[in-house]
């Protein structure tokens, strides 16, 4: 940190600079049960406070809900903040557990049209594709994103939860900033071939869930009597049955190491994320989400932690153990195309 803010790094080629580590904000009003508006919005505060500008939402987030909770903040700090915000999970109101993955160019148009409405700007900083469908060509989709930028509707493109070729295929229609999967001590699938195509691209990786959706933080001795009712990590093959009792021994070296440095699991783990950055040489950040301002300072802390060689090795085994995919259903995923 300088002057107590984290460090910058710059997504992609051209892309915005923006704090080493951002903010994912899906749980401020989706996904994981009740959250108190007011400490949400006092965590969105303090985040910019430590230098966190990469504020990440969807249009699926709560059926917009989430874009809508955070324009007053956007507005107000326009010329701080980076606005993340993704299109392509079609959820029908009559079924929410229901996605429809759509990339075709008129849905592209009518998604970027209804979150800068619900944003309240005239303008999306970085606008990914959220998943893919691969019965649409790649080049289509990002074709269509192209003319957003044209337009002056996005300023930089991004994906998710794409593989390496696609990756590959969308740059050479335009300049991709970065590729946002999940990547943590947990799930390390991307590295195989993911990370390589980011890295020879320079594309940034920004990593979902760097904290296992939250098992990582050692906060689940029984996820699901500790999860809320309608918690969707319920759902989740990691969080159930005996896949979370084997998963909670795997983080016995979190611990050991956490003690070493006199900081907390989720801190080790968010560490190990944002330390891809040398390991694999390629910029790397993390949007690890939070409700609360005391998690956001831990978070922001993490960053000040440099994990040793030793320390590297004995977190290396942790990934191949995990019980569980990391979906239900994995062909949303890069990871179910590669």
């Amino acid at each position: 940190m300088t002057n107590g803010k984290i460090t910058t790094a710059r997504l992609g080629d051209g892309g915005p600079e923006v704090g080493v580590q951002g903010l994912g904000c899906m749980g401020m009003s989706f996904a994981y049960g009740p959250s108190d508006a007011g400490e949400s919005r006092a965590t969105l505060e303090r985040a910019l406070e430590l230098g966190v500008t990469l504020y990440d939402t969807a249009d699926a987030y709560g059926l917009g809900e989430n874009e809508t909770f955070l324009a007053p903040f956007f507005k107000a700090h326009r010329d701080e903040v980076v606005i993340a915000t993704k299109f392509a999970l079609s959820i029908p109101p009559d079924d929410p557990t229901r996605r429809i993955i759509r990339n075709d160019p008129p849905y592209i148009r009518s998604c970027v049209e209804a979150s800068l409405k619900r944003l309240d700007v005239e303008a999306i900083d970085l606008y990914y594709m959220h998943r893919r469908n691969p019965d649409v060509p790649i080049e289509e989709s990002v074709g269509a994103m192209a003319e957003l930028v044209r337009e002056g509707k996005v300023k930089h493109l991004g994906l998710s939860e794409v593989t390496g070729g696609e990756l590959r295929a969308a740059q050479a229609v335009h300049p991709i900033a970065a590729v946002q999967s999940e990547w943590s001590l947990f799930s390390r699938d991307i590295e195989a071939g993911v990370v390589p195509a980011a890295r020879e691209l320079g594309v940034a990786l920004v990593p979902y869930s760097p904290l296992g959706r939250g098992f990582l933080t050692g906060a689940f001795s029984n996820p699901e009597k500790d999860l809320h009712a309608d918690d969707f990590r319920r759902q989740q093959p990691r969080f159930t049955g005996d896949n979370a009792a084997a998963n909670a021994a795997l983080l016995e070296p979190v611990r050991s190491v956490a003690k070493s440095h006199g900081v907390s699991l989720g801190q080790i783990a968010l560490a190990w994320a944002q330390q891809r950055a040398q390991v694999h040489d390629l910029p790397v950040v993390p949007i690890p989400g939070t409700r609360k301002r005391s998690r956001v300072e831990e978070n922001a802390a993490a960053t000040r932690i440099v994990l040793t060689d030793d320390e590297l090795a004995l977190l290396e085994p942790i990934a191949a153990e995990v019980a569980g995919d990391r979906y239900a259903d994995m062909t949303f995923t890069s990871a179910g195309r590669e």
